[in-house]
Order: C-alpha cells, then sequence, then structure tokens
C-alpha cells in the first residue's frame, strides 16, 4: 500500500522546509536535511547545528534499512587525558530543582553537520545550496516562537539565558513568549557558510576556527585533531517483531526493542491493564536522571516510497554560543543520563535516539522518531503501540494521553480513566497527576499508513507536498 509523501517535524517551519524539498523532486534525504538545517534556526530551544544525532534510511528499492550515526564524539584526540572543568546550574524542574552540568567544557565533538552533509552525499539529488535556503530565509526572518517552545524556554532559561543567549531568548529583559519572533542575526552568517564552504566548515573551515577560538578563551576541550577526525557512520540497523510486523531502530541506551518485544498485545485491553503494562515495561532505565530533552525529531516519506527518520539535540546546551554566528554549544559532556561507560578521545557518546521504521511483506508501513531523553522510550512505545497493535491512527495515537513511569512513581498526562489511576495505586505506585499535555511526556513524529502526525507537545506539525 503506497503511502502518501509527507514530512512529519517538531515546528512547522522545519516541516514546511522539508515539504519545499520534496516539492522540488527530492527524496526523503533531501527533506530530512532541509528540515534539520531549518530545524537548528526554529527548534533552538531544542536542537542546534552544534548538537549530534541519529538517522534511519529505508530504501524502497532494495527494502534495506540502514542507521546513520553523527552523534557526538569524546574529545580530547592528541592531548592528556583530563576531566572538563563544568559548571554547575541549578533549573527548576516542576516542583525540583534539578543540578545540570553545563559551560565550554560540557561540549563534546558536534556531529550534526557531518551527518547531515553524508546522508545528502549519498541519497540526496538537490543541490546542497537548496537544501540550505530555508533555514537562511529563517534566518533572515525571524521565527515565531510555538507555544510548546516558549514553555520549554521558560524552564530551561537558566541555560538559555546566561551568556550571549540573553540577547537572543529575553530581548530586553523578558524571556519571549508564544508568538514573539526569534531573532538570531548570527545564525545568518553561519547559514551563509553552511552553503558556501559546506558542512565541512565545522571541521576545517570557518566555523571550526570560531569553535576552537572560543575552546581556548573558555577552557573548553575540543581541539584541532578531534574535529579533524570526526566522521558519520552507517552502521546496520536493530530489527525485532512485534505486533506482526518488523521494527527497525537502533539499539544504544534507549532499548525501544527490549520494550516492544516485552509488551503484550494491548488490543481490546482494559485501560487499567493497558496503564500497568507500560507503567511495568517502560519504566524508566536505572542509570536515568531527568534530562531536559532539548532534542527533536523529523520523519519524512518521498513519492518513491523511501523513508528517513533523523532525531538531533544539543543536550541542555552549554549555555555558551559563538560569538557572531549565534551558535549554541551542545552539554553532552555533562549529561549525567549519557556519561556510561570509559570516555575515550574519538569515542561517540552514548544516546537514547531511536529513529525507527516499521516493515511488513508489502513495504514501509511507518517512519517513527520522538525527542524526550529518558522520556523518549516510552513516548515512542506507547505510540507504536496505538498505531501498530490497537489501530489508532496516527494522529489519534500521538495525541492520546501518555504515563512515563520511574519504576516507583507513574506520571500520567490527563485523560486516563479512574480505573487507570486506581489499578496503579493498588500496585503500590505513587502516582502524580498533571493537567495538561506537557514536553516533559517527549514529542514524537509520525508519517506513514496510518497518516502522518506531529506532537501538541512541542508544537509539532505534519505536512504534505500540494
Amino acid at each position: 500500500m503506497p503511502i502518501p509523501p509527507g514530512v512529519a517535524a517538531g515546528h512547522p517551519a522545519s516541516a514546511e522546509a522539508g515539504v519545499e524539498a520534496l516539492a522540488d523532486g527530492g527524496t526523503a534525504a533531501d527533506a530530512a536535511v532541509a528540515a534539520a538545517l531549518a530545524s537548528c534556526v526554529a527548534e533552538t530551544v531544542m536542537t542546534g547545528i552544534a548538537g549530534g544525532g541519529h538517522a534511519v534510511w529505508f530504501d524502497a528499492a532494495s527494502g534495506r534499512t540502514e542507521l546513520l550515526d553523527f552523534f557526538v564524539a569524546v574529545p580530547g584526540l592528541g592531548r592528556p587525558l583530563r576531566s572538563p572543568d563544568l559548571e554547575e546550574l541549578a533549573v527548576p524542574f516542576g516542583e525540583e530543582l534539578v543540578h545540570y552540568f553545563v559551560g565550554a567544557a560540557s561540549c563534546a565533538v558536534p556531529g550534526v553537520p557531518a551527518g547531515l552533509d553524508a546522508l545528502w552525499r549519498r541519497f540526496g539529488v538537490l543541490p546542497w545550496t537548496r537544501l540550505v535556503e530555508p533555514a537562511l530565509r529563517l534566518a533572515r526572518e525571524g521565527v515565531p516562537m510555538p507555544p510548546a517552545h516558549a514553555r520549554c524556554l521558560a524552564m530551561l532559561a537558566p541555560v538559555m539565558t546566561m551568556r550571549e543567549g540573553a540577547r537572543i531568548y529575553s530581548p530586553g529583559g523578558k524571556l519571549l513568549e508564544p508568538g514573539e519572533r526569534l531573532e538570531q542575526p548570527g545564525l545568518v552568517a553561519t547559514f551563509e557558510l553552511v552553503a558556501e564552504e559546506g558542512a565541512r566548515t565545522f571541521y576545517d573551515g570557518t566555523m571550526a576556527e570560531a569553535l576552537l577560538e572560543l575552546m581556548e578563551r573558555r577552557d573548553g576541550v575540543v581541539n584541532p585533531d578531534d574535529l579533524g577526525a570526526y566522521r558519520a557512520e552507517w552502521l546496520p540497523t536493530e530489527g525485532v517483531e512485534y505486533a506482526g510486523v518488523r521494527v527497525e531502530t537502533r539499539g544504544g541506551l534507549s532499548r525501544l526493542g527490549d520494550a516492544l518485544v516485552g509488551l503484550p498485545r494491548l488490543r481490546g485491553a482494559s485501560a487499567a491493564e493497558r496503564v500497568l503494562a507500560f507503567a511495568r515495561l517502560l519504566a524508566a532505565p536505572p542509570y536515568s536522571g531527568r534530562g531536559g530533552g532539548h532534542t527533536t525529531n523529523v520523519s519524512v516519506v518521498d513519492a518513491a516510497g523511501n523513508a528517513c527518520v533523523l532525531t538531533t539535540s544539543l543536550g541542555l546546551g552549554s549555555g555558551d554560543f559563538l560569538p557572531g554566528y549565534d551558535v549554541h554549544l551542545n552539554s553532552m559532556l555533562g549529561e549525567a543520563d549519557l556519561l556510561v561507560g570509559p570516555l575515550e578521545p574519538g569515542r561517540r557518546m552514548e544516546s537514547m535516539m531511536s529513529p525507527t521504521v516499521v516493515l511488513d511483506r508489502d513495504g514501509l508501513v511507518l517512519a517513527a522518531g520522538a525527542a524526550g531523553g529518558t522520556r523518549l522510550r516510552p513516548a515512542l512505545a506507547q505510540v507504536l503501540s496505538g498505531i501498530l497493535d490497537e489501530g489508532l491512527g496516527a494522529q489519534e495515537a500521538v495525541d492520546r494521553p501518555r504515563l512515563h513511569s520511574t519504576g516507583h512513581a507513574v506520571h500520567l498526562e490527563p485523560g486516563f480513566d479512574q480505573s487507570a489511576v486506581d489499578a496503579l495505586l493498588e500496585q503500590g505506585y505513587a502516582v502524580r497527576l498533571w493537567q495538561a499535555l506537557h514536553h516533559y511526556f517527549g514529542g514524537v513524529s509520525v508519517a506513514g499508513r496510518a497518516g502522518a502526525a506531529g506532537d501538541p507537545r512541542r508544537s509539532g506539525a505534519a505536512l504534505a507536498p500540494a
């Protein structure tokens, strides 16, 4: 069954950039690259070009899937090993103060530019400069701040306004509100260089020079050897059987495949049975902290049936911006949830990202991915279960209230049946009832046979070419 081409993303402007590429005859790779570049202007509360990511590509002609790893790398190649001098920052998270570690020394080697370049070179057909055009236009014109992004900014204000970010996110000393224009004039120069010098500007060009100068001034640890050695890598996907289909995703910290394999079939289950299954099997892993979910995702299907799902992140964000370029540096070395195993220079850091495609004997069923840090896996699993097992439409599954379990406490969005709440209490869970859908519960974007959907929790959007 053919799937209509379309783009689901974390911001209407990102989705529009992807749809432009599809309308110009671009592939799913072209659209994903254009949307991701646009997100580095429109969604800078969630992501940025100095971050890292992962993507899954599905080739309709061959039926093959591949994973592109362009997550951040541990810096320090050719230098004596030293612990980065991180800055501790307390950020209000609901009713608690959560301690994060930020500053220039929290910045790992960026992977987004290299990853987008690798995806375009292998599967794109449009000129690189054409894919940069939407991002450059957004940088020149500014972008309205969606409600969910404004709410996230309010929570992250201590880091987003530490230094240069105050001019961007708090002009005149007042945080941007929904509908107000996000102005980042330095990004004009950034994306002019990305168009002119290509993605390698961040590794051996003008943007690399700016990054290394900041590292020197602010005691960061990324050095020229780190930038020169960085390459995006093509890897196999991890496949599992679920609800009669094949789910191809990535492994890593998310363990999405394990979660799906463990889920019982929920079609026809009661509200209590469903909520208890999710609470048990989607509990956050033992290394989990309270990461901010400073992440976004784009899911694309093109006219030929190819699909691309691409997830990017800055971590929380370091609070440091490249002077004159308005590029926010990542904070991955300060993300406690990702500090798993030894930090060896040149090695990729761990990630919870799970870009995913689902296949059956007729081909592509859907392309989906999520944002949300430690909430990414449960958010994506609940949506996939709703579509693949329970037969919901894409937007219905994305909009449906979600839960997040820590193993002893369960957070519930409004809309769960009282019988589900009672069942959790009877099993000894502490239950926290939220008052509205919230970006805490992740952001899922889906394109497939069940339709396309952006997540209202992140002010997402799903669009199709005219």
